[in-house]
């Protein structure tokens, strides 16, 4: 996988163009300067989430005698279920029901930016391809960087497009999601059963 690629499937994965609505509903009580600056220390908050996943969670599946194969398998299901949600929305939203007040970390840093599926992707490539940690350290970056210009001109992106063609492109997204999610799902399998085979 290259870095693009890889960039490409976290921006995906952190999809934050389905996020705007739920972002805006939850900072509308406050001021903008204070939007602004609860946003941004949300995005560095599940920033260093995901890198702390990326760069530690190889040591993570060793402690919990988990394998490769697991995780790619997991994070499949969970970008699946993610991914369906996505194309047929609950009615209390993406994320489920979501608490009054300012945002601290929940649900807008987790899970809406660094969740389960973002969570499960970094730990897999870090632990599939350890040498490669700056790659994807820097595809990491890249995804988050595309994030953070989309959710911090969240209102300007709501009145240019409105929320049906923010509902298109959320499911849209959902769509790719569940494609990448079931060949997640199939390289966990495949490798499971190359494994169980050499056995």
């Amino acid at each position: 996988m290259t870095i693009i690629s890889a960039a490409l499937l976290l921006f995906l994965i952190l999809d934050p163009l389905g996020n705007v609505p739920v972002v805006l509903s939850l900072l509308r009580p406050l001021t903008p300067r204070r939007q602004r600056i609860v946003m941004v220390r949300e995005l560095l908050i599940a920033l260093v989430v995901l890198l702390a996943f990326l760069w530690f969670g190889k040591y993570a599946l060793e402690l919990m005698h988990l394998r490769q194969e697991s995780v790619s398998i997991a994070g499949g299901i969970v970008l699946f279920l993610i991914g369906i949600r996505m194309i047929f929305p609950p009615p209390e939203g993406l994320m489920g029901a979501l608490p009054g007040g300012e945002p601290f970390i929940v649900p807008i840093a987790i899970p809406m930016i660094a969740g389960p599926s973002g969570m499960a992707a970094v730990m897999l490539m870090g632990s599939q391809e350890p040498d490669r940690l700056g790659a994807w350290s820097l595809a990491l970056m890249i995804a988050w960087g595309a994030t953070a210009v989309i959710l911090l001109s969240a209102t300007v992106l709501y009145k240019l497009l409105g929320s049906r063609a923010l509902t298109a492109v959320e499911r849209l997204m959902g769509m790719l999601l569940v494609a990448i999610s079931v060949q997640m799902f199939l390289d966990g399998i495949g490798a499971y059963l190359g494994i169980a085979s050499s056995a």
